[in-house]
């Protein structure tokens, strides 16, 4: 048996060692996080929603910054976001902040950037925002992203069947299993399909 800690381990046997993600937030200052981005009218807009976005919908910042204006679709009663097919929408609280930012894109210093199609366009015309400044205004405004996002996807796996969460938010179904088992959820034994 190979100890991967022992330094005469062999240089392959550290790569098959299973590396859990980031520790996620508790339950109740992930929530915290959410309320202070929804109602702290002083941190950047921008922000607020990325943040929403993790911290709601688990969503990595890669995968935030290639949101379209596009998939945002608004019906005056109803704001979804298309992180899957279907689309998610967004609670009142979250959708109104959403609202808030797409008007003030009109007010961006970069003039290429107002008419940009991205959501979160970047400083170099045509370009989304860098994942990486956008993790660096998370990380400015209190949310840690990985932490943020890890502490929503495995509150999201205890409520409902992990295909059923993989499906909503665009996610591997075995990233989601995994994570239900590692959380100790009740659904890890659903068995998908028609009933």
């Amino acid at each position: 048996m190979v100890h991967e800690d022992r330094p005469d381990a062999p240089p392959h046997a550290a790569a098959r060692r299973h590396h859990p993600g980031p520790e996620p937030l508790h339950q109740h200052r992930r929530l915290a996080m959410l309320r202070r981005v929804l109602n702290d009218d002083s941190l950047p807009l921008r922000a607020r929603v990325a943040a929403a976005l993790v911290l709601l919908y688990a969503q990595p910042v890669s995968r935030i910054v290639r949101l379209t204006i596009n998939d945002v679709t608004d019906d005056e009663t109803t704001l979804t976001v298309q992180l899957a097919d279907p689309p998610s929408p967004l609670p009142d609280p979250i959708a109104d902040l959403m609202r808030a930012y797409i008007r003030s894109r009109q007010h961006l210093p970069y003039g290429s950037s107002r008419s940009s199609q991205w959501l979160f366009p970047g400083r170099q015309p045509g370009q989304p925002m860098n994942p990486v400044s956008l993790q660096v205004h998370l990380s400015e405004i209190g949310v840690p992203p990985q932490r943020g996002r890890a502490s929503a996807i495995r509150h999201l796996v205890l409520q409902a069947p992990a295909l059923v969460i993989a499906k909503a938010l665009d996610y591997h179904d075995k990233t989601t299993t995994r994570l239900i088992t590692e959380a100790g959820g009740t659904w890890s034994r659903y068995a998908p399909g028609d009933h």
